[in-house]
């Protein structure tokens, strides 16, 4: 049956046929594992330090969030029950250690996945418990490995013997080919040598001559090839001793070193059970309790083979604060530490889509209003992906203390070349936000800031942006976007103004986002430029920042991605030129010296000459997260954007249930979400369109109005703007949501 269900492993049953109603399809394979570990669970205690076993937290969902379980590890297997007294008859989930890969998370959490569908996100009682048992996992990690390198061993050298063997047999069919040719060669001559004597003149005599002096070239050639193709075997056989001595050599070295491994693992456990006994005997004679252990206490035995049962009620954040007298400068004990923020999400699953089949009928249309499957997004939302936009906010909060409103500007546009670094490898579309969603990122303890985002409109879709910093300014953005799939690649046009407001000389800044465009829709692999040119304004003092956003050009001999600047005043002089790309850094250049001169441009004009001092470096990008490939190519920030957190807004992007499913992993089910969602936006508008009909105008229409922001025509730029009208801090704070809709 166990062979049967083997060949089987790749069909799914579907989990309505299991009586598990709506959740994801079982595969065989997994049912198969499953089994196996269960049998291979033994009926007695295992020798110490081939098995440990205790209570580990373990991840289900955002419902029911850690719940404790049985971990038990052996045999190069870990699996896990809900109870002890599960260990006979059901076992929940097995992961075979030769093929996983353990990761630390933070203190107290540790990942094991196996690169599929199995991924365990854990959480011990302590930092303690934690180490014991990643040294547990890695040392049964490294014997399974060595079992099946023993397992699989001499499969190189026979695939190298194999391959000799078919070599030498290719030489024996050219050495019969050239037997033949010799054959056939010599039998030609003879014929040719007979044409000869018949003493023809002139010019069949010459022809025929010509053609014997051709056929013994012939003959000579190939017997060249039949030997250097015998040398070519000659000395691969030679070599192929070598090859196995040294492969054999290092196999040898690689159980030296995991022999090794192993046991600086079995010291590492010994030298922390020591200290943990000394710290229990100080403890003991601190308190002036009994001198020796008492009868419940744990002891070097207990150690080997059970670990400390994890708390009943964990706590969903566990720090761990630096000593009083190791860091003088730490907060009083009576400040709350920083919430700790998540730096992992579930990796993406590789689900394949036709994607001709989709966008064959798109062509030339805005996709804002054509509804997509999620296999095309990443599990965020617009108004996510706009609250990006301050991963780099320090360049705010240096701009905030300058002097000069000159170098001012720099930072600013710095900030505002920033924020495309992220888009770099993001190829996946964000969900497009229903209407009335709202999406807050408050990290005023961290960074000083918060910011607060709100679908204000679905036809065109809008989002309004509202940031506001404790070190000294102020950020305001209402951004359109339309985009127009072109057949090769798709355009993504932000249409709207961005404002930075400074505090400290009421300096006000106002620049618009260029081009986005995604190639090679069709065929090939996705890549993302930016292209056009910026003008960053300062309404305050008439300083302007030009700056241009080379498109890529194969022929281009410039570097990739490149964005230049020139800082001016408002009389027109250059007093700094930006340069670098938008992906990686930005720097900046006091300029001494400017003239007209050199060669022409590409519209015949004469380009300007700067002469600068040393440049300096604005800005830089971050480095990607550990593993960022499998996570949509999430920055730190971002991956921490979706994740869930109390007294949000009932409707906080964090709640969208399809996006939510979509980070699971559950990407049909999200896709039904998703249309339901859709479905309910439609009949809100509907109603609302209907109630306008019926109002003394008659006329219908959608008399939607935004609920944080309103309104208005903007002072500076004269357009029809959403400005934030305040309320939603305070409503948090006292936790009064009575004035949102049910858009869920």
């Amino acid at each position: 049956a166990v062979e049967w269900l083997l060949s089987s492993a790749d069909l799914s049953l579907p989990a309505a046929s299991a009586g598990l109603g709506s959740a994801p399809a079982v595969r065989l394979v997994d049912v198969v594992a499953t089994f196996c570990g269960a049998m291979s669970e033994p009926k007695s205690p295992a020798p110490a330090g081939d098995m440990y076993k205790g209570w580990v937290f373990k991840w289900t969902n955002y419902i029911k969030g850690y719940q404790r379980r049985w971990f038990v590890l052996s045999n190069g297997l870990l699996s896990y029950y809900r109870t002890q007294a599960e260990m006979g008859h059901t076992c929940r989930g097995t992961i075979n250690l030769a093929t996983a890969t353990i990761t630390v998370d933070d203190a107290c959490n540790f990942v094991i996945s196996n690169g599929g569908a199995q991924t365990y996100h854990l959480k011990a009682s302590c930092e303690v418990e934690r180490q014991r048992w990643i040294t547990a996992l890695e040392l049964a990690k490294a014997k399974a490995v060595r079992m099946q390198a023993d397992q699989g061993g001499g499969s190189q050298n026979s695939e190298v013997q194999s391959t000799l063997r078919t070599l030498g047999s290719k030489v024996e069919d050219l050495s019969t080919c050239n037997d033949l040719i010799s054959k056939h060669g010599s039998a030609l001559q003879r014929s040719l040598s007979e044409l000869d004597s018949l003493r023809l003149t002139g010019e069949a005599g010459d022809k025929i001559r010509q053609v014997t002096e051709r056929a013994t070239l012939f003959r000579i050639t190939s017997n060249a090839m039949i030997n250097a193709c015998r040398d070519f075997l000659a000395l691969a056989q030679a070599h192929s001793k070598r090859w196995q001595k040294a492969l054999q050599a290092e196999r040898e070295q690689r159980v030296r070193l995991e022999e090794a491994l192993e046991q600086l693992a079995k010291q590492h456990n010994h030298l922390e059970r020591a200290f943990r006994g000394a710290a229990q005997a100080n403890a003991i004679v601190d308190n002036k309790g009994a001198a020796g252990l008492g009868k419940g206490e744990a002891s070097d035995e207990d150690d080997d083979n059970e670990f400390f049962d994890a708390m009943e009620d964990a706590p969903e954040f566990i720090t761990v604060p630096e000593p009083l007298a190791m860091n003088p400068e730490s907060p009083s004990q009576d400040s709350a530490p920083l919430k700790k923020r998540r730096t992992r999400i579930p990796d993406k699953p590789n689900y394949s889509l036709n994607l001709w089949s989709i966008m064959k009928n798109c062509i030339g249309k805005d996709l804002s209003k054509i509804p997509m499957p999620v296999n095309f997004n990443e599990p965020l939302s617009m108004l996510q992906r706009l609250s990006e936009d301050l991963e780099y906010h320090e360049l705010l909060d240096r701009a905030a203390k300058c002097h000069s409103s000159l170098e001012q500007m720099c930072y600013v546009a710095a900030f505002c070349v920033s924020a495309y670094s992220t888009t770099v490898y993001r190829t996946g579309k964000p969900f497009n936000p229903l209407l009335g969603e709202t999406f807050e990122l408050d990290r005023q303890r961290e960074s000083g800031y918060r910011s607060l985002c709100e679908q204000v409109s679905h036809h065109p879709p809008a989002a309004a942006h509202h940031v506001i910093s404790e070190r000294g300014w102020t950020l305001r953005q209402e951004i359109t976007v339309a985009s127009k799939f072109r057949g090769k690649y798709l355009s993504i046009m932000p249409l709207g103004t961005i404002h930075a407001v400074f505090g400290k000389g009421n300096h006000h800044y106002t620049w618009k986002k260029v081009t986005t465009t995604v190639h090679n829709i069709i065929v090939g692999k996705l890549w993302i430029d930016q292209s056009g040119e910026v003008d960053v304004v300062n309404h305050t003092t008439g300083d302007r920042c030009h700056l241009k956003f080379a498109p890529y050009s194969y022929f281009s001999r410039d570097v990739a991605r490149k964005v230049t600047g020139v800082v001016m005043d408002k009389d027109g002089k250059a007093h700094y030129v930006l340069s670098g790309t938008w992906d990686e850094k930005m720097e900046f250049s006091r300029v001494m010296q400017s003239s007209r001169g050199g060669e022409n441009g590409a519209e015949g004009k004469q380009k300007t000459v700067y002469q600068t001092l040393k440049a300096r470096e604005l800005w830089k990008r971050n480095p990607l997260p550990n593993g960022a490939e499998n996570m949509y190519f999430f920055t730190a920030l971002a991956l921490t954007l979706n994740e869930p957190e109390d007294g949000v807004a009932p409707t906080d992007s964090r709640r969208r249930p399809d996006q939510r499913l979509m980070e699971f992993g559950r990407w049909d089910e999200a896709n039904s979400e998703k249309q339901r969602l859709e479905e309910k936006q439609r009949s809100a508008r509907r109603e609302r369109e209907r109630e306008a009909s019926s109002s003394l105008s008659g006329a219908p229409h959608d008399n939607y109005k935004a609920l944080w922001f309103e309104r208005c025509k903007d002072q500076i730029t004269g357009e029809q703007v959403h400005i934030y009208k305040g309320g939603y801090w305070e409503a948090k704070e006292l936790g009064g949501w009575e004035g949102c809709q049910d858009i869920f």
